[in-house]
């Protein structure tokens, strides 16, 4: 028994001390995760270093006439390692010898909190050794410089701990003006427009950036000894014109406000070269305002009447008919033509009319008569016109998410023939505003259709690196005969037929064609009265500069509905405009004059440059400015030289037309922009409109003439 006693006393002691050693481990294991365990962690991550990647600055897409359409913009997210060597030596010594001053900066700087407020973050991260500590987020660039002059701050980061985390905002500086086209390029968001389709151009090439990894995996840049710098992205130049823009984008969206339409889309093509001029899209919200929702410029729908021009084009180039041939349409609006009865949208005003004025006054009945009487012994040959005429391709343009075309299936059937009529006069397929565009375009171009582009240039650094020419797609698709036609056709439309009303007293010629689709769209059917308004044409006709599309689509039943009374007063606004300030001035002639001193004058500079040439020329002169005004500008005001002061507000883009070189750069340096400089003399257009938000850092491009 003594025995069994003795062993079992030492198995229980045995047992007691393995239960005593897993005691004193779990407790170790308690304390150095809880107690040690930020130190040992950062002791890791210190040690963990790697090579990220460093994103490239993307690239700006320019308007044709030198705006910035869509940018890059510089934020800084502003981190403190509290553990840094140059805070923690000597107790702290540097630290707290600037702690007071650095907060009471800090907080006047962000104005978000108080010296106090930010007096105790500061000592909250210093105490509990944060290693990176957020101190504030989406930090400007103007507010970064001012920063880094702070005290401690300025001393860098192995000293005071702060570190700058660059990222880069991109920013649309006209926001609803071509949104749609101009594209997106956010984080975390599906890239469209131009920002997508020229996406490898404006990215640039990554960078490599040596980083220490710390608490929270978060990666802090280690030295820039050890980075490889990123290569930019490239500039690229739009066929965009800002002010064609904005014209467009004004016009349509009247229309749109006054008739509460649903969505609508302009073009405005250069007829020459097929560079597109503005392209707006204006789809209606959920609270009935307008904004940029989506490109229905490459959107396929039923296209209505405008379509009749390919059947024109097709019936003509057979040989077998001209536009003097006359059709019988009746006087009841509708007739069965073929296989199929065919309603008109209003009556013809005579029951017999030439193939001429069957355009001009679009009249179903009359087209599919005579589409019906060329094509269907042979339907497939309706078809190969199409294709000649590239009505089943897309237009090519570049952007991304262009609709495919829809053709109809013909054939000698019963069926087939009606689908046949049906898409004479424009239904039954499917094409995009900007496939109509390019057609009616190559007829303004006498039959050389031209391919829609949107990109001129690319740049860097402001070098041209690639330039891109107008593509011709086809030199000559129908005989000259047959351009002089349907140009005649088209003029009619205006002068006699269903956009007559519109076009009234135009000092200018306009040629073009009405479309009133009865659609159906999504969750409504063709009982539901929607319609695509639009009209399509180019002017002046007689020498083409523009060619320009405009669709509307319409909410059910509304009260305007015809292309004549939605789409064609939008055109013609638009040509009104264009023709003011872009063809007319061409084509004026100017003569001489005995009246002097008759052209208005602007000269803008430093004021004291100016007091002094007006005392050497000897010339007497008005002084309208205030005493503490540095720049002035001199005009014509009442056929006397008054010159009045410039003031100089930091926070907004100032004007910077009739300044020379020499006081442009002084005054955009000195307001924190960079600049950038075409041409020699004075200023005659700069990049960032007057009044405009200042953001530091950016380059405003200034030309001279």
């Amino acid at each position: 028994m003594d025995v069994k006693k003795d062993i079992t006393w030492r198995v229980n002691m045995a047992y007691l001390a393995v239960v005593l050693v897993c005691l004193v481990i779990f407790g170790k294991a308690v304390y150095i995760q809880q107690m040690q365990g930020t130190m040992w962690r950062n002791l890791s991550d210190s040690l963990h270093l790697k090579m990220m990647d460093v994103e490239a600055d993307r690239g700006t897409i320019y308007s044709a006439d030198g705006q910035m359409l869509s940018t890059s913009v510089p934020q800084y997210d502003i981190y403190i390692d509290f553990g840094a060597d140059g805070l923690r030596e000597h107790d702290g010594e540097l630290f707290k010898a600037n702690l007071d001053t650095l907060s009471l900066c800090l907080a006047n700087l962000f104005k978000d909190k108080t010296k106090g407020g930010y007096k105790a973050i500061l000592n909250k991260g210093y105490k509990e050794k944060d290693r990176y500590s957020l101190l504030k987020r989406k930090v400007s660039f103007s507010d970064y410089q001012e920063l880094k002059k702070f005290p401690l701050v300025r001393l860098g980061k192995n000293k005071s701990g702060f570190i700058a985390i660059n990222t880069n905002v991109r920013l649309n500086p006209y926001q609803l003006l071509a949104f749609r086209t101009i594209g997106l390029e956010r984080e975390n968001a599906k890239k469209i427009g131009l920002e997508q389709a020229y996406d490898s151009l404006l990215r640039g090439k990554e960078g490599k950036r040596l980083v220490r990894f710390i608490a929270g995996g978060v990666a802090v840049p280690v030295d820039d000894d050890y980075e490889v710098e990123p290569e930019n992205g490239e500039d690229i130049v739009s066929t965009i014109d800002t002010r064609i823009q904005e014209i467009s984008e004004n016009a349509l969206l009247d229309m749109m406000q006054q008739s509460q339409s649903k969505y609508g889309t302009c073009i405005v093509m250069e007829t020459a070269t097929g560079q597109i001029k503005a392209i707006a899209n204006l789809g209606q919200q959920a609270n009935g305002s307008y904004w940029e929702d989506y490109n229905y410029a490459l959107r396929a729908t039923e296209p209505g009447s405008t379509i009749k021009l390919a059947t024109l084009l097709s019936v003509l180039s057979e040989g077998r008919t001209s536009i003097n041939d006359l059709v019988e349409v009746g006087s009841t609006g509708n007739a069965f033509v073929g296989v199929r009865n065919v309603n008109d949208a209003e009556r013809a005003p005579k029951p017999i009319m030439t193939v001429k004025e069957c355009f001009a006054h679009s009249s179903n009945v009359g087209f599919s008569k005579i589409a019906y009487n060329t094509f269907a012994g042979q339907p497939s040959k309706y078809i190969q016109y199409l294709h000649q005429y590239r009505m089943d391709t897309v237009s090519g343009i570049d952007l991304k998410g262009e609709d495919k075309p829809k053709l109809a299936k013909v054939s000698k059937s019963h069926e087939g023939l009606s689908e046949l009529e049906t898409m004479s006069f424009g239904y039954s397929l499917q094409v995009t505003p900007m496939q109509t565009l390019t057609l009616y375009n190559a007829i303004a171009n006498n039959g050389k259709m031209v391919k829609p582009y949107l990109i001129s240039a690319v740049q860097q650094d402001g070098k041209l690196v690639k330039q891109f020419n107008p593509v011709v797609l086809t030199d000559n698709f129908c005989t000259p005969s047959v351009i002089k036609a349907a140009q005649e056709c088209m003029s009619a439309v205006v002068t006699e037929g269903t956009a007559k009303g519109i076009f009234i007293n135009t000092p200018y010629k306009v040629a073009g064609k009405t479309g009133t689709a009865h659609v159906a769209d999504g969750k409504y059917g063709y009982s539901d009265g929607i319609y695509l308004a639009s009209f399509v044409g180019y002017f002046p006709a007689d020498k083409p500069r523009y060619t320009c599309i405009v669709v509307i689509r319409t909410n059910p039943y509304a009260a305007l509905h015809y292309g004549g009374q939605l789409a064609a007063p939008v055109f013609k606004k638009i040509a009104d405009r264009l023709y003011t300030m872009f063809v007319q001035s061409d084509d004026m002639q100017y003569t001489t004059t005995t009246i002097n001193d008759s052209i208005p004058y602007l000269y803008t500079g430093k004021k004291s440059d100016i007091q002094q040439i007006m005392e050497i020329v000897k010339m007497p002169y008005k002084d309208s400015s205030l005493e503490k005004t540095d720049m002035a500008y001199m005009r014509k005001e009442n056929a006397k030289p008054v010159m009045n002061g410039v003031t100089i507000d930091k926070k907004t883009m100032p004007q910077l037309n009739g300044m020379t070189l020499k006081d442009a750069v002084y005054l955009c340096e000195n307001i924190g922009m960079k600049i950038n400089v075409k041409g020699k003399g004075k200023v005659i257009s700069q990049s960032y409109l007057p009044g405009q938000p200042i953001i530091k850092g950016l380059t405003v491009n200034i030309e001279l003439n």
